[in-house]
């Protein structure tokens, strides 16, 4: 039976010298950003480095309650909901 090729290729990149780690990101990052060009807009964002704001802080906590509480919604019910 072949080997799954995604299991071989994380086969191999677990293998890689160390040294040759960066060269491989890089060749598989480029790979993926060309079949994705949503990835390719947001791997040339600028890294953000503004700390988050309270009221920010505070939207996490209460998205991070919702969903310890089951108070979430799948993409499909949002869609039917709004006639998407």
């Amino acid at each position: 039976m072949d080997a799954d090729p995604r299991e071989e290729l994380q086969r191999l990149v677990a293998g890689l010298p160390e040294a040759i780690v960066p060269a491989a990101l890089r060749a598989v990052t480029e790979l993926a950003v060309q079949h994705d060009p949503f990835l390719a807009h947001l791997l040339a964002a600028p890294e953000e480095t503004k700390e988050l704001t309270d009221r920010a802080r505070q939207a996490i906590r209460e998205g991070d309650a919702d969903i310890d509480a089951d108070r979430v919604h799948t993409t499909e019910e949002i869609e039917r909901e709004f006639g998407l």
